[in-house]
């Protein structure tokens, strides 16, 4: 089994250490800034092989890494966004199933996560496959004595993929930043999320400008998300999204064992809730003591959002 992970800019894609400890530390990493990419590795790998690359083109790498995967039973890639565009490609090209959206491997298959990750389906492969892990589904423990090498090798038939790739890849113009209103909620840097405590479905709706206006995305917890006050893909909990924010706002969030846990530690958290002792408030950096939707109201103003502003 083996690990391929794209590398941007010397950094691992989200989910990118997870999928090398589901591969048991075998990874073959590929992009620009492998070198780099290796630190946070760290007690994770044992054997990583890296290819250079200074732009990001599916096709072209599907088609070079055919043979160098060809005898590699079991293809592990993360659920990112680059590592969704690459894994078909490379199933395609070592003609094998792709089994998608995996919350564990195993040399003989996976278990996905189907209807939004409310059934879990266990297939079975009847020979090689490549799989996407997503992110957040196992996490993962260093072990401070193991070694990492680097062994740097070169793609293969270059020559042949690149007379071909200009077909097949298309041609990167311009890179927009995403819109925090619709961006996939697991791939988020900053999150304003609303709970119970929100009380109000306006009081929801004016946390949503808020957001807009800081520029995060909204999400929220299960009860808010069945109230039909969000969309079912904005729910953060084990039965909705795992995310890993740099920065969570918990607003009215009492924060039940099921949503914390798919918070996945986030780097800053600040907490919202009148109630001082609820678990939010305990994992929280900066906890406020005071009513959720007085607040959410006075940003909104503040922030020129409010509807009578």
């Amino acid at each position: 089994m083996i690990a391929v992970v794209v590398v941007r800019a010397g950094r691992l894609p989200l989910g990118g250490a997870e999928a090398v400890a589901e591969a048991g530390g075998v990874v073959l990493l590929v992009g620009d800034g492998c070198a780099e990419a290796t630190d946070a590795l760290a007690g994770l790998a044992r054997q990583v092989r890296a290819c250079e690359q200074p732009a990001f083109a599916p096709a072209a790498w599907s088609a070079a890494l055919g043979a160098e995967l060809a005898d590699i039973d079991v293809v592990v890639l993360p659920a990112s966004p680059d590592g969704r565009d690459l894994a078909p490609r490379l199933a395609h090209r070592l003609g094998r199933p792709l089994l998608a959206g995996a919350v564990e491997v195993w040399p003989a298959g996976a278990t996905v996560a189907r209807e939004g990750g409310l059934v879990m389906d266990e297939l079975l492969v009847d020979g090689p496959f490549v799989a996407t892990l997503q992110p957040g589904v196992r996490g993962v423990e260093p072990d401070p004595s193991l070694e990492c090498p680097i062994e740097m090798i070169e793609m293969i038939d270059m020559i042949d993929v690149t007379a071909a790739s200009s077909a097949l890849d298309p041609v990167v113009l311009d890179v927009l930043p995403p819109d925090p209103a619709t961006m996939d909620l697991a791939e988020a840097p900053r999150i304003v999320g609303g709970g119970a405590g929100m009380g109000r479905h306006e009081a929801m709706d004016e946390l949503g400008r808020v957001a807009d206006a800081l520029g995060c995305s909204t999400g929220g917890t299960r009860v808010i998300t069945d109230w039909g006050w969000l969309p079912f893909e904005r729910q953060i909990g084990t039965t909705g999204v795992t995310v890993h924010p740099r920065l969570y706002l918990a607003f009215g969030v009492s924060g039940a064992v099921q949503h914390v846990a798919g918070l996945n530690d986030p780097v800053r958290v600040i907490a919202v809730n009148t109630d001082a002792s609820c678990p939010m408030m305990s994992i929280a950096d900066l906890a406020i003591v005071t009513d959720a939707p007085a607040l959410v109201a006075e940003l909104a103003r503040r922030l020129g959002v409010a509807t009578d502003a």
